[in-house]
């Protein structure tokens, strides 16, 4: 095992950002976070590889500006494997790739069956990597000797795993493909905040009323309040299920609350003041949420026959050219076109359908340019023949 050190003083960090500038090549990039046990998805260890630099461990929590970092790497291209996961938490702290590779989705571009860091390593190199730290709580510190050997060797080797899969694109003729994905994944805007976000509270299919709603909100609310405050993941202080099992039950006092079995979990007891407010902020607001949202989501396929047998139509006629050519290309079905993006344009067509206004209607649902020219023709062609109706229902809640 290799001495690995954290770099958590401005003098070590200096120095890796000097060696950073002095290296050759693209940059390895990784995030280590602490997800379920945190409650932000900042980056708590970031580990950088370049040829002829060496490897460097950045403990991200111990400065305030990464900058030089950046400066450091240039308008070298940044090396990821599941760079959405990852560019987050590098943006957050001001950390923005020029360029990227990213290892998993080439992978899955060409085809492989496996497509985990573990397994994209050994088919490249024949390197066996463990990866029974994954999950740890990457907050804590110090961190252990071998959770930074483990971070290394996410990185060391990425340099190496590219050359590997940028001959192999070549090979297959999916070096554009592959550019333009991942230039996607790099400019991706991030998700709007979702509206009611205390809807996903699992479980929540089991309360019923407006009123019930409202408690399962204030709860939901008070946890999310509690847990920012703390950083601490919320399920970690309350399982969704207890709150669940709280609204449930409809307590009728703060000591029949504490003698729910189902009220568990490492806050239930010592927050007992700060749940009860939130259950009886519930029981008197004048803010009733609707028992069903309207969202922008299409009825299940399975409905489509009765709801709007002319999609189902146009569905079944074009899903199994579409997933014919993805077989041709040697790649997942998904990654020529999201199923979402066949099922909205075979529920809402265009007005004339041709190849130019499929791929039109395919742009404006967020499609590449390889992906319209390897199936905008199909679905076209799959569609023409189709009876259309004039005017389509509109998407509904699933």
């Amino acid at each position: 095992m290799s001495d690995y050190v954290v770099i958590d003083t401005l003098s070590a960090f200096d120095d890796a950002c000097r060696a950073l500038t002095a290296g050759t090549g693209p940059v390895g990039v990784d995030v280590e976070r602490a997800s379920g046990f945190r409650y932000s998805q900042r980056a708590y260890l970031i580990q950088v590889f370049r040829r002829d630099a060496g490897v460097f461990l950045i403990d991200p929590i111990a400065f305030d500006d990464l900058a030089p970092l950046q400066q450091a790497i240039g308008d070298a291209e940044w090396i990821l494997h599941a760079a959405s996961q990852d560019l987050p938490s590098l943006r957050e702290r001001d950390l923005a790739p020029p360029r990227i590779f990213d290892t998993e989705l080439a992978s899955r571009l060409l085809g492989h069956e496996r497509v985990g860091l573990a397994a994209v390593v050994e088919d490249s190199l024949g390197i066996v990597l463990k990866k029974e730290h994954s999950a740890a709580d990457w907050s804590t510190r110090p961190l252990p000797e071998a959770w930074l050997e483990y971070a290394a060797l996410d990185v060391v080797h990425l340099p190496d795993v590219q050359d590997v899969l940028v001959a192999e694109l070549a090979e297959q003729g999916k070096t554009e493909f592959a550019r333009q994905e991942f230039e996607a994944t790099r400019t991706r805007a991030p998700k709007p905040p979702r509206e009611d976000p205390w809807r996903r509270l699992s479980g929540l299919h089991q309360v019923r009323g407006a009123r019930n709603l409202a408690v399962a909100r204030e709860l939901w609310l008070a946890r999310e309040e509690f847990a920012q405050q703390q950083d601490v993941s919320p399920g970690r202080l309350v399982p969704d299920r207890s709150l669940v099992a709280a609204v449930l039950a409809a307590p009728e006092s703060k000591g029949a609350l504490a003698g729910l079995s189902a009220f568990n979990g490492r806050a239930s007891r010592s927050q007992l003041d700060r749940w009860w407010a939130a259950i009886e902020r519930g029981r008197t607001s004048d803010d009733l949420p609707r028992q069903r949202v309207a969202r922008d989501t299409l009825p299940p396929p399975r409905a489509w026959a009765d709801r709007n047998p002319e999609a189902d139509a146009r569905l079944k006629a074009a899903k199994p050219l579409v997933e014919a050519r993805a077989e041709e290309l040697g790649m997942p079905t998904e990654n020529l076109l999201t199923p979402d993006m066949l099922r909205r344009t075979a529920w809402q067509p265009p007005a004339e359908i041709t190849p130019e206004s499929v791929g039109d209607a395919l742009t404006a649902l967020g499609a590449r340019a390889w992906q319209i020219d390897e199936t905008a023709q199909l679905i076209a062609d799959a569609f023409v023949d189709l009876p259309q109706t004039e005017e389509d229902p509109s998407p509904t809640d699933s």
